[in-house]
C-alpha cells in the first residue's frame, strides 16, 4: 500500500544521499523513480538534486504554482516511486497534492527536507508534512560543536550566529550549521569548556 513519508533531519544528516541511495535501488530494478526538487533550490543550478559529498542528480522543479498531481498523473510509464528533495519549501497545496498521488494513484511519495528553520520556526512544507503523512521519520546528525544530536539549524554570517532575518536563504555549510539545542542559543561554548 502506497504511503506518504516524510523524512527530516538538519543540514548535513544525508536527506538527500537518501533520496539518491533510494532511486539507485528502485532503478537497478528496472523500476522507474521521479526526483523533484523546489525550484528554490539553485545552489547547484535549477532543478538538481545535489549532495554535499558531490553527488549529483537532474530533478524535476516545483514551482510554486505547479499543480504536482496533474503532473505525476501524466508520466508515462507509471513511476514506482516519487522522491522530493528540499519538502520544506513545498506548499500546502504541494503537499496536498502528494497526498492525492498516494491516495489516487498509489504511488509512494518520500519527501525529504528539514523541519525547522533557523529562528526555529516550522517551514509551510514541513508543518503540512508532519499533518498529512502517513509515516514520519527523523535522520539524525550530530551537533557540529558537541556530540549531542542536531536538532536546530543554526544560520551563520561571517561566522557569527543571526537569529533574525527572512525565512527562506538558501546556503550550504558557509551559512548554516546543524546544532543541538544548547549550542543554538550559545554557539561559541563547546564541550570542552
Amino acid at each position: 500500500m502506497a504511503q506518504l513519508y516524510y523524512k527530516y533531519g538538519t543540514m548535513n544528516s544525508g536527506k538527500t544521499i537518501e533520496i539518491l541511495k533510494v532511486a539507485h535501488n528502485y532503478e537497478e530494478q528496472g523500476k522507474p523513480v521521479v526526483i523533484m526538487t523546489s525550484a528554490l533550490d539553485t545552489r547547484d543550478g535549477y532543478g538538481i538534486v545535489s549532495s554535499r559529498i558531490g553527488m549529483k542528480r537532474k530533478a524535476i522543479a516545483i514551482t510554486d504554482d505547479m499543480d504536482v498531481f496533474d503532473y505525476i498523473a501524466h508520466i508515462n510509464p507509471k513511476p514506482y516511486c516519487i522522491l522530493i528533495d528540499e519538502s520544506q519549501f513545498l506548499t500546502k497545496k504541494h503537499v496536498y497534492d502528494l497526498a492525492k498521488v498516494v491516495d489516487e494513484l498509489s504511488i509512494p511519495v518520500m519527501a525529504f527536507g528539514l523541519k525547522n528553520d533557523f529562528q526555529n520556526h516550522l517551514f509551510e512544507g514541513s508543518r503540512e508534512l508532519l499533518l498529512m503523512a502517513d509515516k514520519i521519520d527523523e535522520i539524525k546528525t550530530i551537533c557540529q560543536f558537541c556530540s549531542k544530536k542536531a536538532t536546530m539549524v543554526l544560520r551563520t554570517d561571517h561566522g557569527k550566529p543571526v537569529y533574525d532575518g527572512e525565512q527562506i536563504q538558501i546556503g550550504g555549510n558557509e551559512t548554516y550549521i546543524p546544532v543541538c539545542r544548547k549550542h543554538y542559543f550559545n554557539p561559541e561554548v563547546t564541550k570542552n569548556n
